[in-house]
């Protein structure tokens, strides 16, 4: 329960539909402790949806009303972490769990949906429009003779879904290290009751306990709720993170390991025993602000009536160190690094026994450097200049934005060269197979992401096969490669169909198939690629620049003809690691391409392949971690917009 989760994680692809603003991954050393997941209604404006989970089925075991209550109080306490503006701007989704008909179950159940339905919702003003019931966790079987059972415990699993009126307003768990001297203020909705039934701390020490956390003062929890919008929009809020499974010092973990940095305890103010005030799982968060907000903070606080039960708790420090003080002693002090280790192990063990276990090991090795910088950005360029504003009055040119079945990437495809000044036309395959749509209309020629025929042909081969087996489409497309005054870009998927028609494209002889990854897996991460001189009319001006990119392939390593790269010229990106140097090491490079090779092209620039996704970077708000000063514009727009440049 307390542990990164990262081995399930990166096996998903966050980044599809390009409206993604705040995944799992926290900070420029990509921590899994989001709150909240956050997504953009469109590519235009900054309006959002949110969505948040709530569940405590231990506490179950030995108060099924507050296990209910809890976890819609989590849920809540989760969802806070976005700019909703009201409460009743968030709808519930449940989903119970019971063993009908087992012993006291049905009882139990009835209690639970009573407290929910009937009295901690009404009085939140929240509805449950939507959930699930799954009433048959009993599991019966005879062994060596004697009848066994097996039973779950009463279980509600609550998924709070908000209406974000600017997404660039969420909170994170990352603890700043850049705004100066700044303090840790606990919030304590549990009141000082401090019970630790059910915690993780308890599971430990294979117990239950008697006394479990609750929540029945819901006008506590609307206040709280209140507080923290208001608090984010005046802007006073620099870090947030509810208070955990684990309780506050997994809580103050977390936050450390997505900021890299000590912190200094002081929990002489949280309860009777500091065993208690650290794992007691009550509700609550933590907030960083600045140490000149404090006093304005704590007075917003009190004007909700929360102000007995926040307490400043700590600050941060130089050290890289957690420090924890009782009674003015020193109880505890470890290194965040091997803190983290401890809490990244889990994870680690699992994905060495699922995947490559050497790609494992370097994961994980990666935590043993504490002077880590984290994601390295560089700009060659300006990254707010709009080098297509002489076209902005001229005709749009037409983009092709093809697709084959399986592809899922074309949306934010056409929606980054829209931005650039492209008129994007949505092609099938079989528009151009049954001849309904011809290349000599098009500019430009875009193959987009995703799993073409389910990759089962191989990755993009069975695109590619459509191509090259049906004669139609064989010569639309050579007849379109062979122009000398369009441009064709493949990414992912379409990177790897690309790859295959060499015999079409000309000047591709040096491009590499795609094979499966290094680590065995589909990998989904935030990685960070420099961009290298080249004729690529794409990256005209950037040369040089590091930028993060989504990644999102489970074959993306290069294999070449030869040993390597035959024309190093026609390289035009390649995976870096922390330090700017050019990796092999995974996950800095997440698919084992040799040099860390990810990008070519033609010698005329014209044609670029690439495994990365820069098409779901072109708003700064689409990046799982940004440097603060990146505005609407993301670093991966000029790309597009040197394509326009080159059309003219």
């Amino acid at each position: 329960t307390v542990a990164s989760k990262s081995f399930l994680i990166t096996i998903g692809d966050r980044t599809v539909t390009g409206m993604v603003t705040r995944d799992q991954m926290v900070g420029p050393w990509q921590v899994p402790v989001a709150d909240v997941a956050v997504t953009c209604a469109d590519y235009e404006g900054y309006a959002g949806e949110s969505m948040a989970l709530g569940e405590r089925t231990p506490i179950a075991l030995v108060n099924a009303a507050a296990s209910g209550r809890m976890a819609i109080g989590e849920a809540i306490t989760n969802i806070a972490a976005s700019h909703i503006e009201k409460m009743s701007d968030i709808r519930l989704s449940a989903n119970w769990m019971a063993a009908a008909g087992h012993d006291g179950e049905d009882a139990l159940l009835f209690e639970t949906v009573k407290t929910v339905g009937e009295e901690m919702c009404p009085a939140l003003g929240l509805a449950i429009p939507v959930g699930k019931d799954s009433l048959s966790m009993k599991s019966v079987w005879e062994q060596d003779g004697t009848q066994r059972e097996m039973t779950a415990p009463l279980s509600l699993i609550i998924t709070a879904f908000g209406i974000v009126k600017d997404v660039r307003k969420t909170l994170t768990p990352q603890l700043r290290t850049d705004q100066g001297d700044s303090d840790l203020i606990l919030i304590d909705l549990g009141k000082g009751n401090n019970r630790m039934a059910a915690s993780a701390l308890a599971q430990v020490f294979s117990q239950v306990g008697h006394h479990a956390p609750d929540i029945k003062d819901t006008d506590a929890l609307k206040a709280f709720f209140k507080s923290i919008q208001t608090l984010n929009q005046d802007g006073l809020i620099m870090a947030y993170h509810d208070r955990s499974d684990g309780g506050l010092l997994a809580t103050i973990c977390e936050m450390a390991f997505a900021g890299h940095t000590g912190v200094d305890l002081k929990l002489d103010d949280v309860g009777s025993d500091v065993m208690s005030a650290l794992f007691n799982e009550e509700l609550g968060a933590v907030i960083q602000v600045h140490h000149n907000d404090t006093e304005e903070v704590l007075s917003v606080l009190r004007e909700a009536g929360l102000s007995t039960h926040s307490h400043v708790i700590g600050q941060l420090n130089d050290q890289d160190q957690l420090n924890i003080t009782w009674g003015g002693e020193a109880v505890f002090t470890e290194s965040r690094a091997k803190l983290q280790k401890y809490w990244s192990e889990t994870s680690y063990r699992m994905q060495a026994l699922r995947d490559n276990e050497q790609c494992a090991e370097q994961e994980f090795s990666q935590l043993d450097d504490p002077k880590n910088p984290g994601i390295p950005v560089k700009l060659s360029y300006d990254l707010n200049e709009d080098i297509t504003a002489p076209f902005v009055n001229v005709s749009r040119p037409s983009v092709a934005v093809l697709r084959e079945q399986g592809i899922n990437g074309q949306t934010e495809m056409a929606a980054a060269f829209d931005r650039a000044g492209f008129k994007s036309v949505d092609v099938h395959m079989t528009d151009i197979i049954e001849g309904r749509v011809s290349l000599d209309e098009f500019s430009g020629l875009v193959a987009c992401g995703g799993f073409s025929y389910g990759d089962v042909l191989g990755a993009g081969g069975g695109w590619a096969k459509t191509i090259l087996q049906n004669s139609r489409a064989k010569d639309e497309f050579s007849k379109f490669f062979h122009r000398d005054d369009v441009f064709g870009l493949g990414v992912c998927n379409g990177c790897q169909m690309f790859s295959q028609l060499t015999d079409l494209i000309p000047d591709t002889a040096h491009w590499p198939r795609f094979h499966r990854n290094l680590s065995e897996q589909f990998e989904a991460r935030l990685s960070t690629v420099e961009v290298l001189d080249s004729p690529s009319v794409f990256l005209q001006g950037m040369e040089g620049s590091r930028l993060p990119i989504a990644v999102a392939h489970g074959e993306g390593r290069a294999v070449f003809a030869t040993d390597g790269v035959s024309n190093k010229d026609l390289v035009s990106l390649r995976y870096v690691d922390n330090y700017g140097n050019p990796t092999e090491e995974y996950p800095l490079n997440p698919n084992g391409s040799p040099d860390g090779v990810t990008g070519l092209t033609t010698t005329d620039g014209r044609f670029t392949i690439m495994m990365p996704h820069p098409e779901r970077l072109f708003r700064g708000v689409q990046y799982s971690w940004k440097p603060d000063g990146w505005g609407e514009d993301g670093a991966w727009l000029r790309m597009f917009r040197n394509a326009r440049v080159f059309i003219g």
